[in-house]
C-alpha cells in the first residue's frame, strides 16, 4: 500500500508539477525542477533516519537483488571472504549471489528449523578475516526478524532493509551498508535506496562495470544514468508524509501494536498458528495456518469480498501472510482481525 495522502497528491500534480505544465515524468532529471524534488528527497530521508554526513545516500535502479551481486564486487576490497546470515529466502538469494565473487561463511543458519527462529549470538560463527557481515533483519516470505542489531566487531554491517526500513528508528551509524527496494516501505518498485558509509566506497573488484561502482553513483549524485524518476519523486512524497506522522518514533508505536494485535488474536485462537518463535516475529508480514487447510480457497475468497486482498501465503509455504507496512492503517489491521474472528466462528 501507498498513503492514500501520497496518492491524491500524486494525483492532483499529476498533469501539472507546481504550475510548471509538465508531469514529474516529463521532466529532465538534470533539469532544476527535477533536481528541487531529488534533493529535497534525499534531505527529508536523511532527517527521518539521522544518516550522518559521512554516509552517501544513492537513488539506485535494479531493485535489491542487483545489491546482492553489488555489495560483494563494491565490499571485499581485497578480501576474499564475506558472512552471511541464512534465515530465509531472502538472505538465501543474497548468498548464492555472493558466492560467485567469494568464499561465504554462513555464520548463523535457521534453514534446519524451517527459518523459524534464529540462533543465540553465543553460536554464531563469524570469521576473522571476513570483509563484511550480510543479514536480512526481515524475511517477508517466512515472517522471521531480528530485532536487534548484530554485534559484529568492527566488521562492516550490511543490512537488506527492504521490508523494514523507515518502519521504527535505526542507528545508522551501526551499519557499513543499508539498502532497500522501494516496494514495502518506501514507494512503488522501480527505486533501490543505498546508504553507505563513503570510507567504503571506491576499492570495486577488477572488472567491475561503471554502472555497479557505489562511487559513480556518489560522485554524480545518483544521476550518473537517468534514474528512476517517478519513484524516486514519489518515495520523496512518502518520506513527507512519514515526517507529518511524527516521524520514525511514532510509526514504530503504530506498527508495533498492530503487530501485536494480530499476533495476539491467533495465539488466542485454537483454529489460526504461527510457526514463529515468538522472539523473532515480524511486524511487517504475519504468516498464518488454519487449522484446516482445506478451507484456505474459502478464507480467501470471503476475505477478498471483504476487500481484504493478497493474503495467499507465499507458493513455497502456503497458508496466509497479511502484510502490515507502515501505510496500512490501523483500522485495516483491525478489519482483519473482525474477519478471521468471523470465519472462525463459521468454520471453527
Amino acid at each position: 500500500m501507498l498513503p492514500d495522502a501520497v496518492m491524491r497528491q500524486a494525483q492532483q500534480e499529476m498533469l501539472d508539477w507546481h504550475g510548471t505544465g509538465m508531469s514529474v515524468m516529463e521532466m529532465s532529471h538534470r533539469g532544476p525542477e527535477y533536481t528541487s524534488i531529488a534533493e529535497k528527497a534525499e534531505a527529508d530521508l536523511r532527517d527521518l533516519m539521522a544518516i550522518p554526513d559521512d554516509y552517501a545516500v544513492l537513488f539506485l535502479q535494479g531493485g535489491a537483488s542487483l545489491q546482492f551481486p553489488m555489495i560483494p564486487m563494491n565490499l571485499l576490497r581485497g578480501k576474499t571472504r564475506a558472512d552471511y546470515f541464512n534465515t530465509g529466502a531472502w538472505s538465501g538469494k543474497a548468498i548464492a549471489e555472493a558466492k560467485r565473487f567469494c568464499e561465504v561463511n554462513i555464520a548463523t543458519d535457521s534453514s534446519a528449523n524451517r527459518f523459524t527462529t534464529v540462533a543465540d549470538p553465543s553460536e554464531w560463527q563469524l570469521s576473522d578475516d571476513a570483509a563484511y557481515v550480510h543479514y536480512t533483519p526481515n524475511e517477508t516470505i517466512h515472517g522471521l526478524e531480528i530485532h536487534d542489531v548484530p554485534d559484529v566487531g568492527d566488521l562492516p554491517l550490511v543490512a537488506d532493509m527492504s521490508s523494514t526500513i523507515l518502519s521504527r528508528p535505526i542507528d545508522v551509524t551501526k551499519f557499513g551498508l543499508i539498502y532497500a527496494g522501494a516496494q514495502k516501505n518506501i514507494g512503488p518498485a522501480g527505486l533501490c535506496i543505498v546508504i553507505v558509509r563513503k570510507d567504503l566506497m571506491g576499492e570495486v573488484l577488477a572488472g567491475t562495470p561503471s554502472m555497479l561502482n557505489y562511487k559513480t553513483h556518489a560522485d554524480n549524485g545518483s544521476m550518473f544514468n537517468t534514474p528512476a524518476t517517478y519513484s524516486w519523486y514519489l518515495a520523496g512524497l512518502v518520506f513527507d508524509w512519514l515526517k507529518q506522522q511524527g516521524g520514525l518514533a511514532a510509526m514504530a508505536e503504530i506498527n508495533k501494536r498492530k503487530a501485536d494485535k494480530l499476533y495476539r488474536m491467533i495465539d488466542d485462537s485454537p483454529f489460526y498458528a504461527n510457526p514463529v518463535d515468538p522472539r523473532y516475529r515480524s511486524w511487517m508480514n504475519v504468516p498464518f495456518t488454519l487449522a484446516d487447510s482445506s478451507l484456505e480457497k474459502t478464507f480467501l475468497q470471503q476475505a477478498a469480498k471483504e476487500q481484504l486482498l493478497t493474503l495467499k501465503g507465499h507458493r513455497d509455504l502456503g497458508g496466509m501472510r497479511a502484510s502490515i507496512y507502515n501505510a496500512m492503517p490501523e483500522a485495516g489491521v483491525d478489519k482483519l482481525i473482525e474477519f478471521m474472528q468471523q470465519f472462525e466462528r463459521q468454520h471453527g
